[in-house]
């Protein structure tokens, strides 16, 4: 766990930003880093240079707040105690001016060469493959648990900029040996008993108010179930290469795949993966997360333009796909 976290600088950054332009705010934000649903930055003062912060302005009571706090919490430990490395962490509850409560995630900031979206680009092929591998052992871990029978399964997003060589250093190179941290523990997902323990609607309060009806029925139960299939997640992880501009590796990273499952992950009794299916996924997941930008940026717009309200969301900039 962090400690000493300045929970005055954040109440300060918070009732002094913008988040229509988070480097323009009162107490500037430096951009590190874009999901889908969220953007990662630093606080661009003396003192916070170590310090990564995600922002989680979807809270409407005490309540919601204390049990996402909890399981925030223990899913950090827990996947700790699976043998996962995970970045030293901390959750802070801040009060804002307008909308909902915020609680901001706070995390150690990682070399930003050490990202695995920035690794692919910089390492040779053989390098790449060799992290891909070692993304895959992460993966088994968290899914040789989830097979165990203790009645605890964890979720997790396998995608490659979710990993970090832990031990990135200036002429760092890859190797069997090296060591992940898994870096995006903030939708921390978790059944106990076959319940999914992580209140959905939390994370649909960012969505269009106009489109909660079809985001519900249509993509909910598979986001929130996606995650615990490692078949699903290893084709996510895949098909993610297509975003990365990295379409040429995409074959062999399959075939990397399927031998895992054919070998140390045999006990899955997982069927192969095929190419035709990568890229159907890749289509659709990329379809579906571009309309989904398109129309909260419609929602923004609405917002501030016609209703005259404030959007207390801060969304990512243009995404290459």
């Amino acid at each position: 766990m962090l400690d000493k976290i300045d929970r005055g600088l954040l109440q300060k950054f918070e009732y002094g930003l913008n988040p229509q332009s988070p480097e323009g705010s009162a107490i500037p934000a430096l951009i590190i880093g874009y999901g889908e649903m969220s953007t990662i930055f630093a606080i661009n003062v003396p003192g916070q240079e170590s310090l990564a912060y995600k922002r989680l302005p979807i809270f409407r009571t005490m309540d919601e707040m204390q049990s996402y706090e909890k399981l925030f919490q223990e899913y950090n430990s827990r996947l700790g105690e699976i043998g996962l490395n995970i970045p030293a962490f901390a959750v802070v509850r801040v009060a804002p001016r307008a909308g909902n409560m915020v609680i901001y995630n706070v995390q150690a900031r990682l070399d930003a060469r050490s990202i695995g979206n920035r690794l692919i680009h910089t390492l040779p092929k053989e390098g790449v493959m060799t992290l891909f591998g070692l993304t895959l052992a992460e993966l088994n871990r968290v899914f040789t648990f989830n097979e165990s029978g203790t009645g605890v399964k964890f979720g997790i997003d396998g995608q490659i900029s979710n990993w970090a060589a832990a031990d990135y250093k200036e002429g760092f190179t890859i190797g069997p040996d090296t060591k992940l941290c898994y870096i995006d523990t903030s939708t921390p997902l978790m059944h106990i008993g076959g319940i999914e323990q992580l209140n959905p609607e939390l994370f649909l309060r960012s969505a269009p108010s106009f489109l909660l009806w079809i985001i519900r029925w249509l993509f909910l139960k598979d986001v929130m179930t996606r995650y615990y299939d490692f078949r699903k997640v290893v084709i996510d992880l895949i098909a993610n290469f297509y975003k990365e501009q990295l379409p040429e590796l995409i074959p062999a990273l399959i075939n990397a795949a399927n031998d895992f499952f054919a070998n140390e992950g045999k006990k899955f009794n997982i069927a192969p993966i095929t190419g035709k299916e990568v890229l159907a996924y890749y289509r659709e997941d990329a379809m579906i997360w571009r309309a989904y930008l398109a129309l909260r940026k419609m929602d923004r717009f609405l917002h501030l333009r016609v209703l005259r309200k404030p959007y207390v969301y801060i969304l990512p900039g243009k995404i290459k796909r």
